[in-house]
């Protein structure tokens, strides 16, 4: 995983909260195929996330994304 000297804050569609925008923090990236998958953490749960280019805006999975250390 590459992980970012300085971690960013933004917007993104929460999976749990069925698509609702809310803040997260993006750490870091990791590339899985032809996918780029990012490690965020969103209020103290660290998850995966994917960003859409077409809609330009993240999408985070706190449900099913969940990372376990």
């Amino acid at each position: 995983m590459i992980t970012y000297d300085t971690p960013f804050t933004t917007s993104a569609h929460i999976h749990s909260l069925n698509g609702a925008m809310d803040e997260i923090t993006v750490l870091g990236e990791e590339k899985q195929g032809n996918q780029t998958v990012y490690t965020v953490n969103y209020k103290g749960t660290l998850c995966t996330a994917i960003f859409n280019i077409f809609t330009c805006s993240y999408f985070a999975d706190d449900k099913y994304g969940v990372i376990t250390q």
